[in-house]
């Protein structure tokens, strides 16, 4: 299997840079024709886009990495909005209010959102592999939509769950997993046709087409980048 090229580094830095400003943005809440979406929708389907042509093109293990990458990267601005808002503000300064409430999220909402992810990248991930397998490369786009399915509704669920147990009703709870679900999902099959397009071209520059076929699918087991 090859290094990591610069298309391989282009894509990476696409996803991060789709993570960090999709947490960002989903401090906003939108209203599109009376449904209520955080403005993560926007962005953060495109991470799973991302997700399958990494697997698809490059197998597990080097998604894996590049989840992690995201991960960490995720984690540090995290800390740095932390730390920053922390520190005396000028006295001058008028926009701490403001600054806490985009930047400063609460542990739980924070933990919900780590968590949320980890579990749906890798599922979305494993499912991805798993099928190419299966199927021997046939039907790209069940795939691509079976595991977003998987992913993004375990994304939608442990994050719903952990950030809003307790404070909505169930009947709430269970509504926006759905809705944000179902979103996430129209997505990914709206985007089916670029998601081929990026695939076909990938592993035509790069004369790669990876299966899994003995993969361990340890999702901690980031210092490897081929199985």
């Amino acid at each position: 299997m090859p290094g990591l090229t610069t298309r391989f580094l282009i894509i990476t830095v696409l996803f991060v840079t789709c993570l960090m400003v999709s947490n960002i943005t989903a401090v906003k809440l939108i209203d599109i024709n009376g449904y209520v979406l955080t403005g993560a929708i926007v962005i953060f389907p495109i991470s799973y886009i991302i997700g399958d042509v990494l697997t698809e093109v490059y197998g597990f293990a080097k998604a894996r990495l590049v989840v992690w990458v995201g991960f960490g990267a995720n984690l540090f601005a995290v800390l740095t909005f932390a730390l920053v808002g922390i520190l005396p503000a000028a006295g001058f300064w008028e926009g701490q209010a403001a600054y806490d409430t985009i930047l400063g999220a609460t542990p739980r909402i924070l933990a919900a959102s780590f968590l949320a992810y980890l579990v749906g990248e890798f599922a979305n991930s494993y499912i991805l592999a798993r099928l190419k397998v299966i199927t021997a490369g046939r039907m790209l786009w069940l795939r691509t939509i079976g595991s977003t399915v998987v992913g993004q509704g375990l994304d939608s669920i442990v994050f719903v769950f952990v950030a809003f147990w307790g404070v909505l009703p169930t009947n709430v709870l269970l509504g926006t997993i759905a809705l944000q679900a179902l979103a996430k999902i129209a997505y990914e099959v709206l985007a089916t046709p670029i998601t081929y397009a990026v695939i076909g071209w990938l592993k035509r520059s790069e004369g790669i087409d990876h299966y899994d076929r003995k993969t361990r699918f340890n999702p901690f087991a980031i210092t490897r980048l081929q199985d």
